[in-house]
């Protein structure tokens, strides 16, 4: 396998069916990943370590997932020139409301870049377009990606068009 250039980190085990998303998405574009839990309160030092030595082993953009306090990735990115994407996590309590403030209320100097509550699958996108700048190969995959989307929502409403909303609501049962 090659050396990773993503970096997916999250608190706990438990935020893995979100994270899997954005391993996923990487894995469909080829690009090499690398998934673990690092605990910003639980294992401060394998935090600390993690966010310090990522550039020197090649990662080129970290994805940090956490719920609740979710201080991951805003302490990640406060460690690393590398670009960070926080995915906040939903939470029973606040529905991930508490997670996504927490990540996107940022204090200045500090970016994380903040996807949608549960979003890993656009936090493995918005990694791609990061890394299109610098990777021709990733950058022609997600333009072929987007253009792919437009292509199925382009069939979906001239079917709707076609059909009317009411057959095309039964079909789609």
């Amino acid at each position: 396998m090659k050396k990773p250039l993503v970096g997916i980190i999250m608190g706990s085990d438990s935020d893995l069916p979100v994270m899997k998303e954005a391993a996923e998405f990487l894995d469909s574009m080829g690009v090499p990943n690398e998934v673990t839990v690092v605990s910003a309160h639980r294992t401060t030092k394998r935090m600390v370590s993690y966010a310090q030595d990522a550039k020197k082993r090649g990662i080129q953009v970290i994805i940090a997932g956490a719920g609740g306090a979710a201080h991951l990735p805003g302490m990640v990115a406060a460690l690393t020139p590398l670009p960070v994407i926080g995915v906040p996590i939903k939470t029973k309590s606040l529905d991930g409301l508490d997670s996504l403030l927490s990540i996107a209320q940022m204090p200045p100097g500090v970016p994380v870049a903040t996807v949608a509550i549960n979003g890993g699958k656009n936090a493995g996108i918005l990694a791609c377009q990061m890394l299109s700048v610098k990777h021709q190969d990733v950058a022609k995959k997600i333009e072929k990606f987007k253009k792919e989307m437009e292509s199925a929502v382009l069939q979906k409403a001239g079917k709707l068009e076609a059909l009317g909303f009411k057959k095309y609501l039964e079909s789609m049962k």
